[in-house]
């Protein structure tokens, strides 16, 4: 994103994808572009990487829209970047960098199972014991038919505050 180095993107998506899984616990899409984080599917047991299937054909890339199971095995910006229509000039350049960039994190890798950010993801605490129980009897003791719309304007005011207290 604008202004965001790699790492601190990188870090970013990483604490997301913990979040949704972890804390929200919910289904969702996450398109990235750091292969690392595909890593993260052998430790969250809910994660599940997918990919769109890709071609390559006489040095160009198709890409096929069909989504499978897994991760992708490389990307394909420069060949993105060149259907977008960016010069040849800058095409090669960026296939000059990309090759030394990647001897060079060949040469000295980064050791991403040994990052300390994968901790666990830190859980919401547990209701206090009886605190859950004591919300739901006072709900159950209200009887909305018999309520006016200002009793039971204040009857839910009031559960909305001892849930707070009681957690």
């Amino acid at each position: 994103g604008r202004g965001t180095a790699t790492f601190d993107g990188l870090s970013i998506a990483w604490a997301t994808i913990e979040h949704l899984h972890e804390s929200n616990r919910c289904r969702a899409l996450f398109a990235t572009h750091f292969h690392e984080l595909t890593a993260l599917a052998a430790r969250l047991p809910r994660l599940f990487n997918a990919t769109v299937r890709v071609k390559e054909w006489e040095g160009e890339v198709v890409f096929l829209h069909e989504v499978v199971p897994g991760a992708a095995d490389r990307s394909y910006g420069i060949q993105v970047a060149k259907l977008a229509g960016l010069p040849a000039a800058v095409i090669e350049r960026a296939k000059l960098v990309l090759a030394k960039l990647e001897a060079e994190e060949r040469a000295s890798p980064r050791g991403f199972d040994e990052l300390p950010l994968f901790s666990a993801t830190p859980r919401p605490p547990p209701p206090r014991a009886g605190a859950v129980e004591g919300v739901i009897a006072a709900l159950a003791a209200l009887h909305p038919d018999e309520m006016s719309p200002r009793d039971a304007l204040e009857a839910l005011y009031a559960l909305k505050a001892k849930a707070a207290k009681e957690s």
